[in-house]
């Protein structure tokens, strides 16, 4: 009896989650198994940070011992954090290249990325079940931005048309931008999306993005549909 009730006692024990520095590990373990180059061009990066700052450092300490351990110190953590650097935008590449093509990933891009004061849904604004291809609607200080996703470019353009009617309706007079992620040439990278977002060129302020992303709200699907994929849980294929 004793026996099951610290069992159950064990049971309901809440798992522990990892801490941030076994979590980067983990990123990066992965990361070199999937591309092998990354590490050599972290590690490359990060010996040339640490010698451009030392150099600099032994010449400006005119031979004092002190300065030039100081400066030794500073170029070992320019290095690390350089390493670093190289490593995440690696690890990020490798992530969205996982989910780049799949129904949702746009979605999720932007729920995990946004940020600067754009506001959008965890849904689509329109989808069509039959293809899986969506539209997604995001508001900020650009305005409005339609978001294409789908394998077909005129499907694709036909909803997002659809959807710039329906804007028209209820915002008359805000920029409507659209993007496509389509997987052709002319088509965003996942990766590139939310620079692309934010590249628009400002037009409301604070208080006008508020009133116009909730007017949209009325605008849309009501039924819930599954979610996106989060590309902050990929992880790069061990193949």
């Amino acid at each position: 009896m004793a026996k099951s009730t610290a069992s159950s006692k064990n049971t309901n024990k809440p798992v522990k989650e990892p801490g941030r520095f076994t979590q980067l590990m983990r990123y990066y373990r992965m990361t070199a198994k999937q591309s092998p180059k990354s590490v050599w061009l972290a590690v490359g990066i990060g010996v040339a940070a640490f010698a451009i700052v030392f150099v600099f450092g032994f010449i400006a300490s005119a031979g004092a011992t002190i300065s030039i351990i100081v400066w030794a110190v500073t170029a070992l953590f320019v290095a690390i954090l350089s390493a670093m650097i190289i490593m995440n935008k690696q690890s990020e590449k490798i992530a969205f290249a996982q989910i780049e093509g799949r129904a949702g990933a746009v979605g999720a891009i932007l729920q995990n990325g946004l940020k600067r004061g754009w506001r959008t849904t965890e849904t689509p604004a329109a989808i069509n079940a039959s293809t899986q291809e969506a539209v997604y609607r995001v508001v900020g200080p650009g305005g409005v931005v339609l978001i294409g996703e789908g394998s077909s470019r005129s499907r694709v353009s036909a909803m997002v048309e659809s959807e710039k009617k329906k804007i028209s309706k209820v915002a008359a007079g805000v920029p409507v931008h659209s993007l496509f992620v389509v997987g052709d040439d002319n088509s965003v990278k996942l990766i590139k999306l939310i620079n692309s977002i934010y590249g628009q060129k400002r037009a409301l302020n604070r208080s006008e993005v508020s009133v116009v992303y909730k007017r949209l709200e009325t605008v849309g699907l009501k039924l819930p549909i599954p979610k996106g994929i989060d590309p902050n849980r990929m992880r790069p294929s061990r193949r």
